[in-house]
């Protein structure tokens, strides 16, 4: 059984191209195959690029076929909505796009509307806010479709600030709407804007982002809550099968070919799946992550909790390796590439560790601005996202 868990996660699809379509990357995993990227930026060198945005975030950067998307949110009661362009190469603006919400934009005084990560392909993107206001642009900024999911069900209710982030399978846009009003995870036709399928949800809040696990030509999405995991049909919405294991309602899952780990209260927990069931390989309580996510990379574990110390584990036993304190806290997620970790803190402060059996600082580098969001990795560079700026940091173009 171990010995299958650390297989699939060996084996486990990452990108082979230079894109970074979702939140955390392709497959949901916050690992990259780019090599030769930086470890740093200073005052005197490094940063790529650095281009200021209209509002506040904690949506990640996507970056899709050269364009680097983001969204955020402004105004006195944060209901201007905002979807920005960038060419990732050089930081210019592209387009920037704007909407008023449509529905309540309370949230926790960390958070704000503009929490949820878009993602992107070689069409576009689509953006999803916490008021529930859902648009999709072409590449030149041209609004394709819109909906606002507040005036198609009224009951839905954002209280304190919903951040699960959209993925993408072909051309249905699964959208995770788990709140305190009418809860559904829905298909959308990407190309229409209408529902393939919907399927009614728990009432709860629940920020967790799903995921999308492929065989073959089948794929279904895993949507797990503070007390169990669904698996969902991406053709039909069919519920394929349900366990209680429990997460933390925040960390997102990260999936291998045959099994997946969670965290919760417990720590990071590993699970093997076999028809359709899953069984625990390891737990670890060590490796309570608060708000970021889990990661595998080459066959070990990496977790960076609220303390500020990053973990890195056994994926085939959960024992801990080593212990790397760093300044914290977190709320981003930590990504992995090249043979480093980056992790940035809440204070804008992105620490990289080169990784292996013992962990090497290899570089802090300061944005000067708040850091809540995970990470981007593509094309040669790292994109940070601030309160006020969005930062690549790489060499130049040309240079």
């Amino acid at each position: 059984m171990i010995r299958s868990f650390i297989a699939l996660l060996m084996i486990a699809p990452i990108a082979i191209a230079a894109d970074w379509p979702q939140f955390r990357g392709p497959n949901g995993a916050s690992v990259s195959s780019e090599t030769g990227l930086p470890s740093g930026f200073t005052k005197e060198g490094g940063l790529r690029w650095k281009a200021p945005l209209p509002g506040r975030g904690l949506s990640s950067p996507v970056i899709v076929g050269g364009r680097a998307y983001i969204t955020c949110s402004s105004g006195p009661k944060d209901d201007r909505l905002h979807v920005l362009s960038f060419d990732a190469g050089t930081g210019t603006q592209l387009w920037h796009r704007q909407l008023a919400a449509t529905g309540l934009t309370f949230a926790h005084p960390k958070t704000c509307m503009a929490a949820p990560t878009p993602v992107a392909d070689a069409t576009g993107v689509y953006a999803l806010f916490a008021t529930g206001d859902l648009a999709c642009y072409d590449l030149d900024g041209t609004l394709r479709w819109y909906r606002s999911l507040v005036g198609d069900y009224p009951t839905v209710s954002n209280q304190v600030g919903m951040a699960s982030s959209l993925i993408l399978h072909k051309d249905k846009l699964i959208v995770p709407m788990d709140n305190a009003g009418e809860s559904f995870v829905a298909a959308i036709d990407t190309k229409t804007g209408k529902n393939v399928w919907k399927v009614d949800r728990p009432r709860d809040v629940n920020w967790v982002s799903p995921i999308l696990k492929t065989s073959g030509e089948s794929a279904e999405v895993l949507f797990p809550t503070s007390s169990d995991l669904v698996a969902y049909d991406v053709a039909t919405g069919k519920k394929n099968w349900s366990a209680k294991v429990p997460s933390g309602g925040i960390p997102s899952p990260t999936l291998g070919d045959d099994g997946f780990l969670l965290v919760g209260n417990r720590g990071v927990t590993a699970y093997t799946l076999k028809d359709n069931k899953p069984t625990q390989a390891w737990t670890s309580p060590k490796m309570p992550t608060g708000f970021s996510s889990a990661l595998v990379y080459e066959g070990l574990v990496y977790a960076a909790n609220p303390a500020g110390i990053v973990l890195c584990a056994d994926a085939k036993t959960g024992k801990i390796l080593w212990e790397e304190r760093v300044n914290g806290p977190f709320s981003g997620s930590p990504v992995a590439a090249d043979g480093k970790l980056f992790v940035i803190n809440e204070a804008g402060v992105l620490t990289t560790l080169r990784l292996g059996d013992k962990a090497e600082k290899l570089a802090e580098s300061k944005t000067g601005e708040e850091g809540l969001a995970t990470p981007a990795i593509s094309g040669g560079a790292i994109f940070l996202r601030g309160d006020k700026s969005l930062f690549c940091i790489g060499s130049k173009l040309g240079g």
